[in-house]
């Protein structure tokens, strides 16, 4: 049984693989970090673990975990299965690492865009021959609605729904088509910005608003709801062998 824990901003997001299949995921809030790894200890006795911190990762964390179990951090130092071709490969995020693996393990010596839709949606591309070359970052679905409310005086704060039409007949049809049409047509926009260079490209859309945008994109896409963590496992393989 090997662990992957993979830390947001606020949450924790941790994996247990089995036989290279994932057998349970477990979200957590970070503040309850150092009860639920020892639960997780005690109950599935992990014998190797990665961790991947985008957000915070106290001293006190890291030294619980390493007291655990035999544990990789993720770094732009770790061994990976790709070249880092960024130009500045230290303020490379670990999430867009993971994703890079693990486009590289299930796509091998294919074009790959990564499409990760968080709180931002990210655009990584790797190439056939494994060089990593970079992306793209931009506002998530919830940043796009809340930087509406945020910035203006009179609009509400919605939560995500698809749009019924994209002529919008109301001020909240307005701001759900705005939001939700505007990142679609987008992320349409980058793949073919991509498909203009790389004929042949593999496209995978990953991250919590995957499933809501999935049927709403015109272009052919592989939606992959565990790809990050996919990729870390896949980075934990290749540190310990």
């Amino acid at each position: 049984m090997y662990l992957i824990i993979d830390i947001g901003n606020t949450r924790v997001k941790a994996a247990l693989f089995n036989k290279g299949e994932i057998q349970e995921v477990i979200h957590f809030d970070y503040r309850d970090f150092d009860l639920k790894i020892k639960e997780i200890h005690e109950q599935y006795k992990p014998k190797q673990a990665i961790i991947s911190a985008v957000g915070r990762l106290s001293q006190v964390n890291k030294t619980l975990v390493n007291k655990l179990f035999k544990c990789v951090e993720l770094n732009t130092s770790t061994k990976l299965n790709f070249e880092n071709k960024y130009a500045t490969p230290t303020t490379l995020g670990v999430d867009r690492i993971a994703l890079t693996a693990s486009a590289i393990a299930h796509y091998p010596n294919q074009n790959v865009l990564i499409i990760d839709a968080g709180t931002c949606v990210t655009y990584d591309f790797v190439t056939k021959d494994r060089e990593y070359l970079g992306g793209a970052i931009a506002p998530g679905v919830q940043s796009r609605y809340k930087s509406l409310h945020d910035y203006t005086a009179n609009l509400p704060l919605l939560e995500k729904t698809n749009p019924k039409h994209f002529i919008g007949t109301t001020t909240e049809a307005s701001i759900h088509s705005g939001v939700s049409n505007g990142i679609c047509r987008e992320i349409d926009g980058v793949i073919q910005q991509y498909l203009a260079t790389y004929k042949k490209l593999t496209v995978v859309l990953t991250g919590g608003d995957a499933e809501f945008l999935a049927d709403q994109l015109k272009s052919s896409i592989f939606v992959r709801p565990f790809f990050l963590l996919e990729g870390l496992f896949t980075i934990l393989k290749i540190n310990i062998q």
